[in-house]
């Protein structure tokens, strides 16, 4: 990885000597074990000998390496093994005996036919904490359904609050929205149950399910009136489904502004020259501003869309309001602030040459993290880590031979 010395060994983190193994694929669960991957832990992911689907979705420089893979699966280690034959079920057993944490993402049901029950994994390790990170929970009738980031975006009102808010058709959140939020929930979870294991030797099964947890983020905005019972009004935050509660409009682009405490509002109308606003009933208190936020956002987007965006950044700023420009994804990745900080790392990949990805998420005086391992390739850490779990190179040989295993450096 470029900025470490060759000679270096690249710091851990905070969470060295915490061992993962990730059964999951595609963007919730591998989202959660990057997080914990970059914070130190040695996550041993393993893949079917057709790799995780994320390996296919492009832009890529060459096959099973797309871009989201990229960054999902850096600071892992990749271990093929087919688990529906036996040897690669008993090495996938074998594995769990050193591990912490065992994460998976399909229904508790396929996992028991695999052999990979919480009673068989137990068995071998009764420290191990056995997360299962899926759709719904298992206690609904939702149990096994499918289910994907739009689905759940949809079912949790998301799609459905952008059409109230904009009164446009509804719409997706143009990100994993799901995926990720939910997948920080997961590696909450799964330290939280290590924490325990470590101060018991109890191990315990966790599900964290997908539709649940993106209802969590929704209703804790929107479950409003519907707080209290009897309810005291409809649902949904009003400033956050106000029609204007968008990017401001100005003369010559658009610009962010959130106009919020008493103090901003004051600054903003010695700004536009009205200072008796300050008085008006409309303004006066965050109350009045809240039962009447459609008006308030409608009122500030006239105002900003008489100047040009620079004017107005230039005097937001001397009055001491929060604004920004808007940006495009192209604008962020030129950012003056995340170049400085590092944010934006340029990494040297083995076999994908010069790659840029997002740098560990915050900075950790005593246990500072690193990008210490790229994403690896299909099976490339297969021998070393079969190796570890105490198979010698004769059966690792011998798996590889018949494809249960893959050497991703052959």
């Amino acid at each position: 990885m470029t900025g470490q010395p060759q000679s270096a060994t690249p710091a851990a983190g905070p969470l060295a000597g915490v061992r993962i193994l990730d059964l999951s694929t595609v963007v919730m669960g591998p989202y959660a074990t990057q997080v914990l991957a970059d914070l130190g832990a040695d996550v041993i992911k393993v893949e079917p000998p057709a790799g995780d689907n994320m390996r296919a979705v492009g832009p890529m420089r060459n096959p099973g390496m797309g871009h989201i893979y990229l960054h999902l699966n850096r600071n892992k280690r990749s271990v093929v093994l087919d688990l529906k034959t036996p040897e690669g079920l008993e090495a996938c057993l074998k594995l769990t005996e050193s591990c912490d944490a065992l994460l998976y993402n399909i229904r508790p049901q396929a996992m028991a036919r695999l052999g990979l029950s919480h009673e068989a994994v137990a068995a071998r390790n009764p420290r191990i904490v056995y997360l299962g990170a899926y759709g719904y929970g298992e206690a609904g009738p939702y149990a096994g359904r499918p289910a994907y980031d739009d689905l759940i975006q949809g079912q949790t009102g998301i799609a459905a609050l952008s059409a109230q808010q904009s009164g446009d058709v509804p719409r997706y959140a143009p990100l994993t929205l799901a995926d990720r939020a939910v997948g920080l929930h997961v590696g909450i979870a799964l330290l939280s149950a290590v924490l325990h294991a470590r101060s018991t030797g109890q191990g315990q099964q966790v599900e964290i399910p997908m539709f649940e947890g993106m209802a969590h983020l929704v209703l804790g905005d929107h479950l409003g009136g519907s707080t209290f019972e009897p309810p005291l009004g409809p649902t949904g935050y009003a400033r956050l489904l106000a029609p204007h509660r968008r990017p401001y409009a100005t003369s010559d682009g658009y610009i962010c502004l959130l106009i919020y405490n008493d103090k901003h509002w004051r600054n903003f109308f010695d700004l536009i020259g009205q200072p008796e606003l300050s008085q008006d009933p409309r303004f006066s208190t965050h109350g009045a501003r809240a039962a009447r936020i459609g008006e308030v956002y409608a009122f500030v987007a006239d105002v900003i869309a008489t100047r040009t965006s620079q004017e107005w950044l230039n005097g937001l700023a001397r009055a001491d309001i929060p604004a920004s420009p808007l940006y495009t994804v192209d604008s962020l990745l030129q950012d003056e602030h995340l170049a400085a900080t590092g944010f934006i790392q340029a990494v040297d990949h083995p076999s994908e040459g010069p790659i840029r990805t997002t740098a560990p998420l915050g900075r950790y005086e005593s246990t500072p993290t690193s990008l210490r391992r790229p994403a690896p390739r299909l099976g490339e850490h297969s021998r070393e880590v079969l190796a570890e779990a105490g198979y010698d190179r004769a059966r690792i040989d011998a798996l590889a031979a018949r494809g249960i295993t893959l050497d991703g450096n052959d």
